[in-house]
């Protein structure tokens, strides 16, 4: 299901760019979701045998806001079960693609994975105690864990409403830049989320950050 929509998304985008309606920066760019943001029409199962069937009458915020934006949907990544301890055994679990032997991290693993192997451009990901940061340390992608109520949480499974957030997971802090300026901003539908402006995260990046690579070799 998602494969075909992911298609006519493509040839989509391919007008609009070409025909001058030029979205921005993530205007065709393929991204997948976390199995617990709520995605319109697609099965979203918290990565739990219990909600294998659910299917949202709806897109979450960042998922609409991503679409918007002229991303193309790919699918769904696994996750931990409920977002915590472990995945469901009737799932496959995701593998880290440097070393199948390591943890991918979690819960986000599979956002991890699929970002870092380059099944898709980027992804998203949700954090209430390390669960983009685990995932984006061992399979070396980037990923960010927002303020607090920075992006919406309308529309996504919650593990602990008090410290869940939802962030992006790219290959860069460029391109989790981009994300996130697409995903940030006050909702309406979350009383949680931050009133406060978003900035151009991506325009905000000093020259010096883009193609550096954190070098974590001990100093001599």
């Amino acid at each position: 299901m998602t494969a075909e929509a992911a298609r006519i998304e493509a040839r989509s985008a391919a007008v609009e760019i070409a025909s001058g309606r030029y979205r921005g920066p993530l205007h065709g760019v393929p991204i997948a979701f976390k199995d617990l943001n709520f995605t319109k029409g697609v099965a979203t199962t918290f990565g739990m045998r219990v909600h294998k069937d659910f299917v949202p009458e709806f897109d979450g915020t960042p998922v609409h806001r991503l679409k918007v934006a002229g991303a193309v949907i790919l699918g769904k990544l696994n996750l931990h079960e409920g977002a915590f301890g472990e995945h469901h055994a009737d799932w496959e679990k995701p593998l880290n693609p440097w070393n199948t032997d390591y943890w991918p991290g979690g819960s986000s693993s599979g956002s991890g994975v699929a970002t870092a192997s380059g099944m898709c451009f980027a992804s998203t990901g949700s954090d209430t105690g390390g669960s983009i940061r685990f995932p984006s340390h061992a399979c070396s992608v980037t990923g960010v864990k927002p303020t607090w109520g920075r992006v919406s949480r309308y529309g996504a499974f919650p593990l602990s409403e008090s410290l869940d957030t939802i962030g992006p997971v790219a290959r860069s802090a460029a391109d989790c830049a981009a994300m996130l300026t697409q995903m940030a901003g006050y909702d309406a539908h979350d009383p949680t989320s931050l009133r406060a402006p978003v900035p151009d995260f991506l325009a905000a990046l000093d020259g010096v950050f883009r193609g550096e690579r954190y070098d974590n070799r001990p100093r001599q």
